[in-house]
């Protein structure tokens, strides 16, 4: 069991390296593809699903999305129906 999860931790970092020279190009620095992804997934998406998905504490939620939201790659928007719901969209950047 323990060779499984050495095997796996081993390749999650392999593609968690992968996935950051890859994006590195479009001003997406650690970890932040991810909430990118999901907010393309999931255009609309509030911060407590993103945060739910991604699997995260929402003190690191908040830090990535204020720095995807200050280079322009998100946007946050009121609700309609609810002003202290902000919804997140991507950016024509994003």
């Amino acid at each position: 069991m323990k060779e499984i999860l050495r095997e796996i931790g081993m390749i999650a970092r392999a593609l968690d390296s992968i996935s950051n020279i890859e994006f590195k190009e479009h001003d997406l620095t650690k970890g932040q593809y991810l909430y990118q992804v999901r907010i393309c997934e999931n255009p609309g998406i509030i911060q407590e699903k993103l945060v739910e998905m991604i699997k995260v504490d929402r003190t690191t939620a908040s830090r990535a999305i204020k720095k995807l939201e200050m280079n322009c790659i998100i946007e946050k928007k009121d609700d309609k129906h609810n002003k202290k719901i902000k919804k997140l969209f991507p950016t024509e950047k994003g």
